[in-house]
């Protein structure tokens, strides 16, 4: 194969990489918190959230009857405790939609009566966007190892320009 040849061949499986990895970047995904169950008591929140990867630019839309249940954002410790402190902040239109809009954990507390302690909260830990995380929070193997694939061909293909 000529030197050309190699070189458009390369040019194409680094834009090829490129275009499959470009959508999953940019891409926010929508969760609806507990899925059909919506936001009640008695649910495992836990369960839910483990498995997914929560990113900045993420929304989580906690869905309740208006009135029977809200949405506290709080810190770490009113969540243990299953209180909430003056600067927490208070949803309650029964459709809360809430853009993540900052990585780290992030904790959701129910404020009606005792809710909480029948485990209607839900901790969070959000991500950056770019690289899925791998089983430890790292770059995901398969993901990380393609780009850098492509980057490499990318270099190659510009060198021997």
């Amino acid at each position: 194969m000529s030197r050309v040849g190699r070189v458009l061949q390369l040019a194409v499986v680094a834009t090829a990489a490129v275009v499959l990895l470009l959508p999953w970047a940019a891409t926010a995904t929508d969760y609806k918190v507990g899925d059909d169950d919506g936001w009640r008591p008695s649910y495992n929140y836990t369960a839910w959230a483990t498995g997914k990867d929560f990113r900045v630019g993420d929304t989580l839309a906690f869905v309740y009857t208006k009135g029977k249940h809200n949405v506290l954002n709080v810190t770490g410790d009113d969540f243990k405790n299953c209180t909430a402190s003056s600067n927490s902040l208070l949803r309650d239109s029964g459709n809360d939609v809430i853009t993540l809009k900052t990585e780290g954990k992030k904790w959701y507390i129910c404020g009606v009566r005792d809710h909480c302690s029948k485990q209607q909260k839900l901790v969070i830990e959000v991500l950056q966007t770019g690289t899925p995380a791998g089983p430890s929070g790292g770059p995901a193997p398969a993901l990380a190892g393609l780009a850098a694939a492509a980057a490499a061909a990318l270099v190659a293909a510009m060198a021997v320009l």
